[in-house]
């Protein structure tokens, strides 16, 4: 899915011939999707990146609890930067910075990987293009890294690729690369053999998984001389071992062959290498692993695994950590996945000779039984689970709603997918890890050792990793509501606050809301499970179940009439109507799938358009007409009708342009301006106050892709937000 930021626009005067717009984030708690990695600088202190699969990459501000968002540049021509594979910070020069991007390997990303380079920390990034592609949304995108400099000559960059193309090297700071031919293995597992049903996406093999440099070896010429990499492989070696710095590799002897390699890291002062295993790829699925810890001077392997997880004998293990600035051979790790009754966190003193857990829990006593609560993000199941031990408490720390609660009779407050964690290099008692919804982390983690109680806390402040489906902002009341996929949505009544709660009943993916023209306080909305239809009469604070749900209907959008008597449903088996709270029939003389929009001052008025056609119904959606034809070339995107009291009036944005209707559609006619394509579009106030709406648009205008606003009906175009 892809990620898109909520952004709010601060109107400061009237729109001439430049933007009067001041953008920034809608907050909405931190948070909301995958965070795959936090990269802590090792050259200097307080210096951290963390990568989203979707969602592009971000680095920790100098109040070190807050995170800036650096590729809100990448448009939607290079929007498969918006996935981050890998991220490299020079520990040498820390302005240097090293982002791989690139959503998919297979055909739903076009593009090959880029390599960006920030000479300035982040502040500006040229691009690199790379002879493969890489996979931020792919499987696997929680191994790593995959991407490293080497600490002993910083003009030395290694990539391990993708899709059987191995490990590449640069030696001039990330400008050229070229393959390391001397290493032969490339990675060939892919979590099926074929796949036909997503297009290659799980059939791909996942290649180079991660590279360590060993910083204890001898420093020569070419740079660090011993270096390990991990390779996806099962059934025959997977972590490959140079002596020279890359010339030539062998198999480290006495290996783990059962499992699939994971992630790494370099114990220094134990001259060690941690290394977690697990059954699949990740981030969601795992049920087997080990962990092993190879004595480098001795060239043997420990079996590290903690004894719970060898009785429990269900999950793998992703995140792996030591204190390089602390007791050697403290060390972390996290499974992957352990999804009952938690995930699990397991810290080590003695160098993997014992472990303790972030929680305990105990089989052979009571059951208690988890009522169904709202745990920030999402509705916890009802089930039984084991008795548990808090050995921790987990708190707000920077208020939002995408932060889980501790329940000490819930499930799922540690998290899942977590596959990076970290300690601070500079710092013992701060750590970070990532999960499927957000970051966590804690400042007192030293108490584990003493206390064996630590505070966690949502570390995530800025970080805005949801992928927004619709939005709307009423005339009065509540300024913003949203759907938003995979966790809900809100209710903004200040843009700045994030809300207390998502929508009750939370949906987890909304796909639509609407508000009724005439009466603005009501709101409708749908989810994407069947019969998920919910309204609300106070502007989106609170929300009940439709009295008419049809567990018939699933998907789609939905909208109001004017006078909230009608709801309209455009689902994926047809379009329904549902009249003053009665049962849900089908609309007639209109196609599945189509656009459909509310007149917003007429309730017997509903527009609708599919390919080149545009619909109209005067019934109140009882029936629907084609009014109008665009034209046999023309696919139509969106519909925006006058929000500001004038019945009849609407816009449809499309494949060649704009068309617009003053007279409820009986006719059209095509807007002509240097808009050559638009996507979605909307109604705002005027300029000037009694004049023409002004029509927002997502354009390409002058062959430039950016968010448009036109003050005079659409004969010309202002560019308020464009992707840089």
């Amino acid at each position: 899915m892809r990620s898109v930021t909520l952004l709010s626009a601060l109107f400061v005067g009237a729109a001439n011939a430049a933007s009067q717009y001041t953008w920034k984030n809608v907050h909405t708690g931190a948070g909301g999707g995958f965070v795959p990695n936090v990269v802590f600088n090792h050259g200097q202190k307080g210096l951290a990146f963390l990568k989203t699969d979707i969602g592009g990459a971000y680095k920790l501000n100098s109040d070190g609890v807050t995170w800036t968002q650096l590729l809100d540049f990448a448009d939607e021509e290079h929007f498969d930067w918006w996935g981050v594979e890998s991220i490299a910070t020079d520990p040498v020069d820390t302005q240097n910075l090293y982002i791989e991007v690139g959503l998919y390997t297979n055909d739903w990303d076009p593009y090959n990987a880029t390599l960006l380079i920030s000479r300035d920390q982040g502040s500006t990034f040229s691009p690199v293009g790379l002879p493969f592609k890489a996979g931020g949304n792919m499987p696997g995108r929680g191994a790593g890294e995959r991407l490293v400099i080497d600490p002993n000559n910083n003009k030395v960059l290694y990539l391990g690729a993708r899709s059987g193309h191995g490990l590449y090297k640069s030696t001039d700071s990330g400008e050229t690369w070229n393959k390391v031919q001397s290493l032969s293995a490339t990675g060939t597992w892919a979590p099926q053999a074929v796949d036909t049903q997503y297009d290659g996406y799980n059939s791909d093999p996942l290649g180079v998984g991660w590279i360590i440099f060993d910083t204890t070896s001898p420093k020569i010429a070419a740079g660090t001389s011993r270096i390990f990499v991990g390779v996806f492989e099962e059934g025959s070696p997977s972590i490959w071992m140079s002596e020279n710095a890359g010339d030539t590799w062998a198999p480290v002897p006495g290996q783990n062959t059962t499992y699939l390699t994971h992630r790494a890291v370099l114990s220094p002062a134990e001259h060690s290498l941690y290394v977690t295993y697990v059954d699949t790829a990740g981030p969601w699925d795992g049920s087997h692993g080990w962990i092993g810890k190879y004595n480098i001077t001795s060239g043997t392997w420990t079996n590290v695994t903690p004894a719970q997880a060898i009785i429990d004998n269900s999950y793998g293990f992703g995140g792996i950590s030591v204190d390089l600035s602390g007791k050697p051979g403290t060390v972390m790790a996290a499974s992957l996945n352990e999804y009952y009754p938690d995930a699990q966190i397991w810290r080590s003193l003695d160098g993997g000779a014992t472990w303790s857990t972030l929680y305990s829990y105990d089989y052979s006593g009571p059951n208690v039984i988890c009522p169904r609560i709202t745990s920030g993000t999402y509705l916890q199941p009802l089930g039984f689970y084991p008795t548990r031990r808090e050995w921790s408490k987990l708190m707000d720390e920077y208020p939002g709603t995408l932060t889980n609660k501790v329940n000490s009779s819930g499930t799922d407050q540690i998290g899942w997918g977590i596959e990076g964690l970290n300690i601070d290099p500079f710092d013992s008692n701060h750590f970070l890890y990532g999960t499927g919804l957000t970051l966590y982390g804690s400042r007192n983690l030293l108490d584990w050792d003493t206390k064996h109680n630590i505070t966690l806390s949502n570390m995530s402040d800025g970080v805005e990793e949801t992928a927004v489906l619709e939005l709307i902002s009423p005339p009065t009341g509540v300024h913003l509501i949203s759907s938003v996929g995979d966790i809900g949505g809100w209710a903004h009544i200040d843009l700045d606050v994030a809300p207390a709660t998502l929508h009750v009943p939370n949906y987890g993916t909304e796909l639509s809301l609407d508000y009724a023209g005439l009466k603005s306080s009501r709101i409708v909305r749908i989810g994407s499970g069947a019969g998920q239809l919910s309204t609300s009469g106070d502007g989106g604070l609170t929300w009940g179940y439709y009295a008419a749900n049809s567990s018939a209907l699933i998907g789609g959008k939905v909208r109001y009439s004017a006078n909230a008597s009608t709801v309209l449903w455009s689902s994926s088996t047809g379009v329904f109507i549902s009249k003053n709270n009665g049962t849900f029939v089908a609309s007639t003389g209109i196609p599945t799938g189509a656009i459909i929009r509310a007149d917003k001052a007429n309730d017997a008025y509903f527009y609708a358009a599919n390919g080149s056609s545009i619909y109209v119904s005067s019934n109140g959606g009882a029936s629907f007409a084609i009014t109008a034809t665009l034209g046999s070339l023309v696919t139509a995107n969106d519909i925006a009708v006058n929000t500001l009291g004038t019945a009849g009036e609407f816009w449809v944005s499309s494949s060649v342009g704009l068309w617009h209707s003053k007279d409820f559609g009986k006719t059209i006619t095509k807007v002509f301006s240097n808009l050559s394509a638009a996507w979605s579009i909307s109604v705002g106030a005027p300029a000037v106050p009694h004049s023409t709406p002004a029509i927002f648009a997502g354009a390409l205008v002058s062959k430039v892709y950016g968010i448009y606003r036109s003050d005079n009906g659409g004969l010309s175009w202002i560019r308020e937000f464009r992707f840089t």
